[in-house]
This record gives C-alpha cells, sequence and structure tokens, in this order.
C-alpha cells in the first residue's frame, strides 16, 4: 500500500493507490506505464465519428474577464503593464486574486439550457475545463481547500450538474480539462525550484485530483494540459493512464490527448493536439484535434472584445472543412460570463452550425479523409468521403458559390454510375467527365430561397473510382 498523506488548514486527506495498482498489471490483461503499452491502445470509434467538440472555459478568470484566462498570471508574474493598470484603476491596492472567487457568481448558470445548446450546435462531445492554471476546481475537490466552487463563489458543484444535465438530456460524450501544474500553487514553485526532484505538488494535489474527477464524472474524453514545464516522469502521467486504460470506471471507452509531459506533445498519447488552435492543413498520419477558438484572441470570457475578435460563421465552418478533410475533430470553444448565461454572440455562431450540420452532417459525420485533401483547379474545395458496399462518395465542400455555371474540379475520377448531387437540393446535377480525370458540374441559378444553406455548400460525388 502506498499511501500519501497531507495535513493543513485543519484538513486531512489520504491518497491511497492500491496495494496492487502496479504488480496487477502483469496479472490482467492491462496497460503498463510506459508509452509503448499506452500508445498500442486502440482509439475508441466515436472520436473518429464525432468531429465537433464544444470547449468551455469557465472559472475565477471569467471575472476579471479582461485580457484572457490566465489574467493571473499575467497580472504578478509578467506584470504585463495593461493588466497592472487596470488593477490600479479599479481595485483598492490590497486587492488580491482570491478575492475575485466571491464575484464567480454562476447565477445565471443552467446546465440544461448549456446541454440543449450544444446539442443544437451539432457537436457530439463536451468538454469543460474542471480546473485551469489558477488552481480554482469547478468541482468540491477534496484536495482543494477553499479553492473550490462548492466553498466559495457559485457555492455548486458545476461539473456536477453539467455531467447530468449532458448525460440526461443529450447523446453527447461528457468529457473534462485538467491542467496539470498551477501558476502559484507553493508546493509546485517549490518543486520547480528543486529542478523537479521532489513530487509533493504532484502526490499531494494534482494526481489526487485527476482521480477524484474519473471515479466521481467518469469522463469519457481526458483532455490533460500544463505539462510544458516537467517531464512526465514527474508528473506521474504514465501510471496514471495505466490505470485509466486498465482499472477505471471508463477504461474501455475514455480517450485522451497528448498533453503529458515533456516530449509526449504531437507522439504520445491517444489523439493529437499539438498546440492550441493546430490545423496543418495537411492530412496527418494519426488522428488529432483542433482545440480552437471562436474567439480569436482568448479561451476565457472578455467583456471589452470587439466583434472583429470572434470569428464569423464562415471562418468558422473553412476552419471545421480543412480540419476534418486532414484526418482531425474540432474542438470549438466558447467562455462564458461570470454569471454563466452564455453570451447571444457565441450563441449564435452555435446555433448557425447546427443549423449548417443538419443540411450537410452526412459529408460530417463518420466520414474519412480522401486521398486529396483539396482541390487544384478550384479555389476553397475540400474533400471527405465515406465507404460502403456500393462504392466510394465523395464531399466536395465549396467555400465559395461558383460565380459561373460550371464548378470545375480536377481530382475525382467518376464512372459511368456516378451522380452529382447538393446536399439538402431536391435536384440531381448534370456534369461532364473530363479526361483523364476530374469533371465539370453544370450549376444553374438557385434562387436564394431554394439554397440548402448560407455557407460552405456540400457537393455529393458517388461511384468514384479513385
Amino acid at each position: 500500500m502506498v499511501s500519501l498523506t497531507w495535513a493543513g488548514k485543519g484538513l486531512a486527506f489520504s491518497f491511497l493507490i492500491s496495494a496492487c495498482f502496479l504488480s496487477l498489471f502483469d496479472d490482467v490483461n492491462g496497460y503498463e506505464p510506459n508509452w509503448k503499452s499506452i500508445d498500442s491502445r486502440p482509439l475508441p470509434g466515436w472520436y473518429d465519428d464525432a468531429k465537433l467538440g464544444i470547449f468551455i472555459h469557465w472559472g475565477v478568470f471569467s471575472v476579471p474577464s479582461f485580457s484572457s484566462e490566465w489574467f493571473w498570471y499575467n497580472w504578478k508574474v509578467i506584470k504585463a503593464p495593461p493588466l497592472v493598470e487596470f488593477m490600479e484603476k479599479n481595485y483598492p491596492p490590497d486587492f488580491t486574486y482570491a478575492d475575485f472567487g466571491k464575484e464567480f457568481t454562476a447565477e445565471f448558470f443552467d446546465a440544461n439550457q448549456w446541454a440543449d445548446m450544444f446539442e443544437k450546435a451539432g457537436a457530439k462531445y463536451v468538454v469543460f475545463v474542471s480546473k485551469h492554471c489558477e488552481g480554482f476546481t469547478n468541482w468540491p475537490s477534496k484536495y482543494s481547500f477553499s479553492w473550490n466552487s462548492m466553498a466559495v463563489g457559485p457555492k455548486r458543484d458545476i461539473v456536477g450538474e453539467l455531467m447530468n444535465a449532458t448525460r440526461s438530456r443529450t447523446d453527447l460524450k461528457f468529457g473534462l480539462y485538467h491542467v496539470l501544474y498551477e501558476w502559484l500553487h507553493p508546493l509546485y514553485l517549490k518543486d520547480k525550484e528543486s529542478g523537479f526532484k521532489t513530487q509533493d505538488f504532484v502526490n499531494l494535489k494534482t494526481m489526487p485530483e485527476m482521480y477524484e474527477i474519473v471515479e466521481t464524472y467518469k469522463p469519457e474524453i481526458f483532455f490533460s494540459d500544463g505539462d510544458w514545464e516537467a517531464p512526465v516522469e514527474y508528473w506521474k502521467s504514465l501510471d496514471f493512464l495505466a490505470w485509466l486504460y486498465t482499472y477505471s470506471p471508463v477504461k474501455d471507452t475514455v480517450i485522451v490527448n497528448d498533453r503529458w509531459g515533456i516530449g509526449a506533445n504531437c507522439t504520445h498519447g491517444g489523439y493529437y493536439t499539438c498546440g492550441d488552435r493546430y490545423n496543418p492543413g495537411v492530412l496527418q498520419k494519426h488522428k488529432w484535434e483542433n482545440a480552437m477558438t471562436i474567439d480569436k484572441r482568448s479561451w476565457g470570457y472578455r467583456r471589452n472584445a470587439p466583434l472583429a475578435d470572434y470569428l464569423s460563421i464562415e471562418e468558422l465552418l473553412q476552419t471545421f472543412v480543412i480540419t476534418i478533410s486532414c484526418g482531425g475533430n474540432m474542438l470549438m470553444n466558447v467562455g462564458p460570463p461570470k454569471h454563466g448565461q452564455i453570451s447571444p454572440i457565441f450563441e449564435e455562431r452555435l446555433l448557425q452550425m447546427g443549423s449548417w450540420l443538419k443540411v450537410n452532417g452526412e459529408g460530417v459525420y463518420a466520414s474519412r479523409p480522401w486521398t486529396y485533401q483539396n482541390e487544384t483547379v478550384t479555389k476553397g474545395v475540400w474533400y471527405t468521403k465515406k465507404t460502403d458496399a456500393s462504392g466510394t462518395s465523395l464531399y466536395a465542400f465549396v467555400f465559395y458559390w461558383p460565380d459561373t455555371e460550371t464548378l470545375s474540379l480536377d481530382l475525382p475520377q467518376v464512372s459511368s454510375a456516378t451522380k452529382v448531387s447538393l446536399l439538402g437540393y431536391p435536384t440531381l446535377f448534370n456534369y461532364h467527365a473530363r479526361s483523364p480525370r476530374g469533371l465539370d458540374i453544370s450549376v444553374p441559378p438557385i434562387a436564394v430561397s431554394k439554397m440548402p444553406c448560407q455557407w460552405v455548400w456540400v457537393f455529393k460525388i458517388t461511384a468514384v473510382e479513385n
């Protein structure tokens, strides 16, 4: 039995690891705490089919809602002049970041409303920030004394409420984001000062929290972050992943990312995120995710963000299409204000995405990348494919509606059985096969009222030979 016990501020707790935790890897058909074993686990199929997830960054940083979710660090560590000036102008000299906690009120937070909105957006999974680098936990953690959503601020189990709403009202998979490190936690700073030779922060804070949220909330996605300052060995990431895949209550279904310590990013884990807003534009060999934001500059809510800082629906859809064409999923972030009512600009983008997917989801969900990702002869055309017993169908996502009555595509090899349609439109389109491959699709004028959607149109080309 490995027992790690810490007492402080009147709170005593024990983090217990089963006596047989490490030894049993040899006795069951499980995963061992090394990358060869961890990386051998197949990615559960639902994730590749899902394509779209919703990311939610919400925490104490939503109170100042200025600059970004890195407000505390940039104010106290970087001492960025705009933040220092903001605090000097608006708060008393002795005001601390912890004082923002009581203002994280969440009075308009309705988990049912959130869950319904995310489902209407056409998403298939949700990843909620259970804890960001400020250390505040959005659940009543035993390991975050007086700095959690039940002890201060909302006085509610935010994670629990969203989990229950998501699972009771929708078919979305529920996932959690958890950051490994905390900017100003004394134990972490002490470990860092030692060159990460000590592991008090890991043993007494991070790891207990990670086991706690898995056992309590059973997330289907575990998105780790904050890994870049210390090696995998310091974080004990491999021990956790081996347990997660072998013994946890979600061992058969859970999916993880790649942020588990220096050297793991874009190399090890379940799916790769590589970096924020990662969108390589070319096909990747390993399943990956584009974790990105509707607000171009921040993951958390910003009160002073101008309209120009929000991606338009055209920009969102184009980013999404390029992502799935190259084999990725897109995790689209919203940042609610402190009161918990998702802002109209985010709501509009979510509902616009959902209305588009209602028409064009056939070319999105459960699709796969084609041999070619984008067109050579016509700008702004990207492909996905589906293959079944009847053959291969291509989906050509057209960013710009043709300004002539012909849409030219160089890459598809059509057959005598090929048919061309526009998703959401009732009539087949005529086309002319080109040599040695390609086709010219006749696109007659269509009344605006007859158009199936307002942005990014999807042509379906059946029975292609390549």
